[in-house]
């Protein structure tokens, strides 16, 4: 028993010092070896989606796709087309289009990627679900026709309050 006691003294004395010589080493290597780190990668993120937002706010205009121009078109048809001319050489499966877009929608804070669905047949995509405003619509197919490989976008997305 004695013995037993003695090994445990010992043990924990030596995970002691173990301990406090890590620690300063650690203390000594981050101070000289580890400057201030850059900007996190949260700041640069936010930075990244602050600057593709202001790309898409443009394309909307350009692509006839604010909120007026939406619910003109939804009076007028029901749906939104839009399209872009196809680039040469351009060839793209429609399940890496269906997932980009995807994608776009679970980083916009204003679109579900749940609540709107998207299907994608040799560059033509549609999208069908619901939003919360004409102007997220809008957003939407913008970003579906923002996509490598989309050449015609059709908006079957309705306005929904949640």
């Amino acid at each position: 028993m004695k013995t037993a006691f003695i090994f445990f003294l010992l043990g924990t004395i030596a995970g002691a010092f173990a301990l406090n010589y890590y620690n300063e080493r650690e203390a000594g290597r981050s101070s000289a070896a580890h400057p201030e780190p850059p900007a996190s990668l949260k700041d640069k993120a936010k930075d990244a989606a602050s600057q593709a937002g202001d790309a898409i706010a443009g394309k909307l205009e350009d692509w006839h796709l604010t909120g007026d121009d939406i619910k003109r078109d939804l009076a007028r048809t029901g749906e939104i087309v839009r399209s872009k001319a196809a680039v040469a050489g351009e060839k793209i499966t429609d399940a890496r289009i269906v997932t980009v877009i995807k994608s776009k929608y679970v980083l916009d804070r204003g679109l579900s990627a749940i609540d709107i669905n998207v299907d994608c047949k040799d560059g033509d995509v549609t999208l069908h679900g619901h939003v919360a405003t004409p102007d997220l619509i809008g957003r939407a197919a913008a970003l579906a026709l923002d996509t490598d490989g989309v050449h015609n976008v059709v908006s079957k997305l309705t306005v929904a309050a949640k």
